[in-house]
């Protein structure tokens, strides 16, 4: 028993809309040519940023600040 898949509709914007959406992409992009701008860390630790997610451990040792 398969189904038959239908195209969907393209949704169609207003004016509004896709000026919004055109700002976005440009804060995405502008956003992503800064983070590359920032020095990368060396020998830090991989993961999440411990000041963050409150993991203050590694390698078994705890870490206080």
């Amino acid at each position: 028993m398969t189904e038959e898949i239908e195209p969907q509709e393209e949704k169609i914007l207003s004016p509004e809309a896709i000026r919004a959406l055109e700002e976005a992409k440009a804060r995405r992009i502008e956003l992503e040519a800064e983070k590359s701008k920032l020095a990368k860390e060396i020998g830090g630790r991989n993961g999440p940023e411990p000041t963050r997610f409150g993991d203050w451990e590694k390698s078994g040792i705890a870490h206080d600040f």
